[in-house]
Order: structure tokens, then sequence, then C-alpha cells
């Protein structure tokens, strides 16, 4: 790396900074974080970025809008301070669940999310597994979208699972679970499901044979954590083995932890996009993805091609 390079952190998830900084043999940039008596967000870069090519990163994880608002105003002191290129490193987008109308007057926020970073003076985004991958067209600035299917699916196979099944808890992950079944050399099965509320579904069919099998449910995000135990013990119901949660974002809203750490789920394996309390039970296993975006980072700074990072062409 060359000195033109700085790599910050927001407040969300400064440990993934350290791996990826790290990685790269570089240090973490400095930077003045805090706030006002009321509660404004106030930023001060604390060496010269004239010049420079700047990577931000930040997870639009809990407390979101405080993220967001966040990293809007890192960009904006970027800017200001005449820094070359302003990429922002989100490894979660947050907002990406709202990137269509699904009923009449409702908001398209991924698309206003996508206009304000780009306003305020990204030149870059370097995401993970979006929600919805036609995200990246809401952006007119390059995105670099990443995927941790990689990362999940060499994990899963070194553990000889006996007898697994993959499992797509919607009709929306399919394709995804058909790549992870593909590389597993295994069956795999959808769950039908409908939503009465945000956060609440209820299962109501099973396409493919789960007795006697051990399923791995894949998603991109988990986030209260309902589904995915309304799906295991959908499972359970239908003579399944215990059950493997696999995602990369763990948003783990409200009381998801406690639901998650379920009898009846063997491992919930996640990636450290969004930072886990340090007090999380064994059943949780995190998989760094500090490595792949570093690696990135590099490829951005040197060139070459993003989809070299992928054997499995394609995302969550």
């Amino acid at each position: 790396m060359n000195d033109k390079i700085r790599i910050f952190s927001g407040s969300s998830n400064p440990e993934l900074v350290d791996r990826i900084c790290k990685e790269l043999g570089q240090p973490v940039g400095r930077i003045k974080l805090s706030r006002f008596k009321s509660g404004e967000i106030y930023v001060h870069y604390e060496e010269s970025i004239r010049n420079c090519d700047v990577f931000l990163v930040q997870s639009f994880s809990h407390p979101i809008n405080e993220a967001l608002v966040e990293l809007m105003v890192m960009i904006d002191a970027a800017k200001r301070a005449s820094a070359r290129t302003v990429n922002i490193v989100v490894p979660y987008y947050g907002y990406a669940r709202q990137e269509r109308k699904a009923a009449p007057r409702e908001p398209i926020s991924a698309k206003m999310v996508a206009d304000v970073l780009t306003t305020v003076g990204a030149t870059r985004v370097i995401t993970l597994d979006l929600h919805a991958p036609a995200i990246q067209g809401f952006f007119n600035i390059p995105v670099d979208h990443l995927t941790a299917l990689d990362l999940i699916s060499d994990y899963l196979k070194a553990k000889n699972i006996p007898n697994p099944i993959v499992v797509s808890p919607d009709a929306g992950r399919a394709a995804t679970a058909e790549k992870l079944a593909n590389y597993l050399d295994s069956p795999f099965a959808i769950m039908i499901k409908k939503r009465p509320a945000h956060n609440e579904s209820t299962i109501t069919h099973v396409i493919g044979d789960v007795e006697g099998q051990t399923p791995i449910i894949i998603e991109d995000l988990i986030d209260t954590g309902t589904t995915i135990v309304n799906v295991v013990e959908g499972l359970k119901e239908r003579g399944a083995n215990d059950v493997y949660v696999c995602a990369t974002h763990p948003v783990f809203s409200g009381p998801a932890l406690q639901r998650l750490d379920h009898p009846s789920i063997k491992e919930v394996v996640v990636t450290d996009s969004i930072a886990l309390p340090r007090d999380c039970s064994d059943r949780f296993k995190v998989i760094s993805i500090a490595h792949l975006l570093a690696d990135a980072i590099q490829i951005i700074l040197q060139g070459g091609s993003i989809s070299t990072l992928f054997k499995n062409n394609g995302g969550l």
C-alpha cells in the first residue's frame, strides 16, 4: 500500500476495520467522532487526507439512523478536506428491504439512501450481499457488490455435515440455496410462507423432503429471528434433524439472540459485517469478512477484476 491511502472507521464496527487494516498492513486512520449535547454529530480528521484515496467503513447497524447520518458527515468532511476519492465500505446496507413499493404510498427508501450518499459526495460503494441485488442500479457511481457465500460454503463443507439439505426460507432465496446446494453436493428445499405483518411469518408449505436430513438454512440477514425459528420448528415437525442457520448479516433486533439460542439449532453461522456482543452463546459462529474487503480494496486501488474474488459467481 502507499501513503496516499487512508482507511477510517465509523463508530458501528471498529473491530472489523482493525482487521481490514491488519490485512492491508495499513494503520487505521485517525478520526475524532463525537456528539454535541443536542445529539448532533461532529467529525474531525486528525491527519491530512488531501489528494488521498479515502475509505470510510460503516455498517448500517443499530442505531441505523445514527450510523447513516454519521457516515454522511464523514463523507462531507472528507470531500471538503480535498480527498481525491471518497470510497464508502458499507458491509451491511440498511434500508435494503425497502427496495420497491409493495403497497401504494410507500417509499423506496433504499433508493433514497443511495441518492443521499451520492449527493453528499461518495465516489464509490463497496457492499456485501444486498437484500436485493438490483439496489446496485440505484447508485450513479460504481458499486462493488461482494458476497460471503464462498466463505460460508467453505466453512460448511469443512464440517462434513451428515445428510445435508440446503433450505431456502422463501422463494426469493431459492437461487442462493441452489448455488450452496450445488457446492455442497446436496439437495435443497424451499419453504413457502405468508407474512401477516413486518417481522412476522407463517410457514404454509415445504417443497422438498427434509425427513431424516440435516437442514442448512441460508439467508442474507437475520433481524428479529422470528422467521428463522418458525422455519426451524416447521422443519422439525417434518422429521428433520437439528438445523444449521447461515446468514451474512446478523442484524439481531430485540430478543433475537435469545430466540436463536434454540435447542433445535446446532449453529448460527454469520459474518462480522455487524459487530456482535461479546457474551454471545457458543451456538454463534462468526466468520470474518476482513480478508475479502481488504482484497477488494487492493483490487480497486491497483486495478483488476472484483469477480476474481468469487468462485460461485454470485451472492446471497
